[in-house]
């Protein structure tokens, strides 16, 4: 009964078997390398450093992709394990040295994934490959085992990761995103149906809407394991991240035409034609994105958008025809959209791997797509190295520890100097709350673990005894330990180095003596590490970012309505919300990896960041349809503009202060209906005789109107 509750508990935490499946694997490659080593050809430094190898890359690296992407990853990361252990070979003879290593790649290879998340999974791998050869003995005619060893585990790894027990495919982003633009496709279909037959289409209507926002949603970069996300600083990952955003405004865009269908079946079918037009490209950008699909085709759109502006905004009619305000609207609304879509597709395009042509009128926005990955790469990592950047404090924090856990094994002369190390990595994270947190499983499983290990070293002294217990330890450890919790996990682990080391260098008892006073002493760095240097995690951070954040938004927003009025560049104001864009995401990726205090004042964090969010794309969208200087010389509307970006630019900043300090908020902008809001400048539409004019003036204002209703729902709740 007992072993049935246990497999039954396991098998619940466990549903796919996936962690059993790398535990295996795991086994079968850690022990054929560590037997090979050990009684193979008799030398126990290749079975050390082919055992740790096998556990470095395997348990302590977390690989995204299928199977093959994670084998193609591990064989990709062996000459830099090469260079590491090189490194930490030749300088275990020094404290001074290999601490001070220790501090400079501690930091490189922690702040390394800044650029690229699959280096944020092998992290730890990398710094477990110098921690394990910077300690005592200085044998550097020991290499060639070293390597041998490393190479031998990482390439029977690889191997393993392709055929014993593969994982099932993940779902990656670029699924989820093709996923988004189908719903997205099919919900613009039935709103261009609900234009032109209102009439029992809604509840349909209605069910779309739900099924595309939540396909839209799921691809919220903190929904996505970090692993997975299109962080990296190529030109693909790039690609991506704007191809999310621009199905997030059409969202929004498609859904304001979906809340304002007339009563009665419009006349004029334009928006309806174009919304169909743009549910052809969104289908075809989100096939796009597979390989080896065919180059998404953006003429039907182009020639649908130069009907609906050449019907923009009176039809066939006249220009002096009484305005159509709900038909304004719809139409505004309807291009802007479509120019999202524009983006949506030469994205997608690029994601592929294609290059932009010269020229376009996107050519500027996907510029990166013109630069190699490694002057992408810097100019990430230069954006965030910044003191408000939480990548570069928890790089820094862990660095120092690292450091400080060698000088320290290194001043007491411990025999297993790695164990401390090791443990400061363990229970070090990215703030104090949760440091503290992982201390107690750590002390606790090292406790149980060392006192069931000591009487087993007095009781069996028979190496062939702990050779026949190695498998079945480290599948406990990495299986079973990992699934029934962390204190479990400790003690396996120390189980598990108690059987391993009475192979390599028998010490009795000792030796689960020495691994509970390194653990503890370890532990006891990173708690102090934690509190020490930045001890709020990212949550501070995060206020403090998003608060700058907003605040460049409203000025983003009041460059961009300057822009339109008097042709003033707002290329700086733009490229300061860039970069604090970065900053913050950066935060918020690292604050959902934390622990939070429910007492505290809450926020929602995905609304207010999306009311920044919202800017800069539909800022962009909007300079490409209305180009700078486009209301110049119309004096009633540059008042009226004027006026509603200053008055969204202080609800911006007073958002901003809220989040920073905590006080209540002013009064945000009422979101407003399209006809409600296009009603205040009715008495402008006759002042011009131009039909441009009144294009741009209306797309200006629905613009303002679309930022004030995202800014109303991202109010923080206390």
């Amino acid at each position: 009964m007992l072993g049935t509750s246990l497999l039954g508990r396991l098998r619940r935490r466990d549903p796919g078997d996936a962690v059993l499946r790398r535990a295996a694997r795991l086994t079968l490659v850690a022990s054929t390398v560590f037997y090979a080593g050990r009684y193979g050809v008799g030398d126990p430094v290749l079975a050390t450093y082919g055992l740790f190898g096998t556990v470095a890359a395997g348990a302590f690296a977390q690989l995204p992709g299928p199977a093959r992407e994670r084998s193609r990853i591990l064989l990709g990361a062996l000459p830099v394990g090469w260079l590491l252990i090189t490194a930490g070979t030749l300088l275990a003879g020094s404290t001074a040295a290999a601490a001070g290593g220790m501090l400079v790649i501690g930091f490189v290879v922690a702040f390394a994934g800044v650029g690229n998340p699959r280096l944020v999974g092998l992290a730890s791998a990398f710094q477990l490959f110098y921690i394990l050869a910077c300690f005592p003995p200085y044998q550097p005619g020991t290499l060639p085992q070293r390597l041998a060893g490393v190479t031998l585990a990482i390439v029977l790894l690889a191997v393993a990761e392709l055929v014993l027990w593969p994982d099932p495919v993940p779902v990656s982003y670029r699924h989820r995103l093709a996923h988004a633009a189908d719903g997205v496709a099919a919900f613009l279909d039935d709103t261009a149906d609900a234009l032109t037959n209102p009439n029992g289409v809604h509840v349909g209507l209605s069910t779309r809407r739900e099924q595309a926002t939540d396909a839209v949603t799921a691809l919220a970069l903190s929904r996505i394991s970090p692993a997975e996300a299109p962080t990296a600083a190529d030109a693909r990952d790039r690609a991506l991240r704007l191809c999310a955003a621009a199905l997030r405004e059409v969202l929004a865009g498609a859904g304001r035409l979906a809340a304002e269908v007339p009563p009665e079946p419009s006349q004029d079918l334009a928006a309806a034609r174009l919304l169909r037009s743009c549910a052809d490209t969104t289908r075809a950008a989100g096939a796009g994105l597979s390989p080896g699909a065919p180059r998404v085709d953006l003429d039907a759109l182009t020639d649908a958008i130069r009907r609906a502006e050449v019907a923009y905004p009176a039809g066939q009619d006249g220009l002096h025809d009484p305005p159509d305000v709900p038909r304004m609207c719809r139409d505004a609304t309807a291009l802007a959209l479509a120019d999202q879509i524009r983006v949506l597709a030469v994205g997608s395009r690029v994601a592929s791997g294609l290059r932009p042509t010269a020229g376009n009128a996107y050519s500027g926005l996907f510029e990166y797509a013109q630069h190699g990955p490694w002057r992408l790469y810097w100019w990430q990592f230069r954006v965030h190295l910044a003191p408000r950047s939480a990548h570069l404090q928890s790089s820094l924090r862990l660095a120092v520890a690292l450091a400080v856990a060698r000088v320290v094994a290194g001043a007491l002369h411990l025999t297993h100097g790695f164990w401390v190390l090791l443990a400061t990595l363990t229970v070090l994270r990215t703030s104090a709350p949760d440091t503290r947190s992982a201390l107690r499983p750590a002390v606790l499983g090292t406790i149980a673990g060392a006192a069931v290990s000591a009487p087993l070293m007095l009781v069996i002294n028979d190496p062939i005894v702990y050779a026949v217990a190695l498998p079945v330890a480290l599948m406990m450890a990495f299986g079973v330990g990992r699934l029934l919790g962390p204190v479990w996990q400790q003690a396996l682990f120390t189980l598990l180095l108690t059987i391993v080391f009475a192979q390599l260098t028998p010490e009795g008892w000792r030796l689960a003596e020495a691994r509970l006073v390194d653990v503890v002493l370890g532990a006891a760095i990173g708690v102090l590490a934690g509190l020490a240097m930045w001890p709020h995690g990212a949550s501070r951070d995060l206020r403090r970012n998003t608060a700058r954040y907003l605040a460049a938004s409203g000025n983003a927003i009041e460059q961009t309505v300057r822009t339109v009025l008097d042709g003033a560049a707002p290329e700086r104001g733009f490229d300061r919300v860039r970069r604090r864009t970065a900053l913050v995401d950066s935060s918020y990726w690292q604050y959902h990896s934390e622990r939070h205090d429910p007492v505290r004042q809450r926020v929602d964090w995905e609304a207010v960041l999306d009311a920044g969010h919202h800017v800069m794309p539909s800022a962009e969208s909007l300079l490409r349809r209305n180009p700078p200087g486009c209301l110049a010389g119309w004096p009633a509307a540059a008042v009226l503009l004027r006026n509603s970006a200053a008055e969204l630019r202080s609800a911006y900043d007073d958002l901003a202060d809220q989040v920073a300090t905590g006080r209540p908020a002013g009064p945000m902008p009422a979101p407003t209906d399209c006809v409600d809001e296009l009603d205040r400048i009715r008495p402008l539409l006759g002042e011009v005789d131009s039909r441009s004019s009144i294009r741009h003036l209306v797309e200006v204002d629905r613009w303002l109107a679309a930022l004030a209703d995202g800014l109303a729902r991202a109010r923080p709740t206390s």
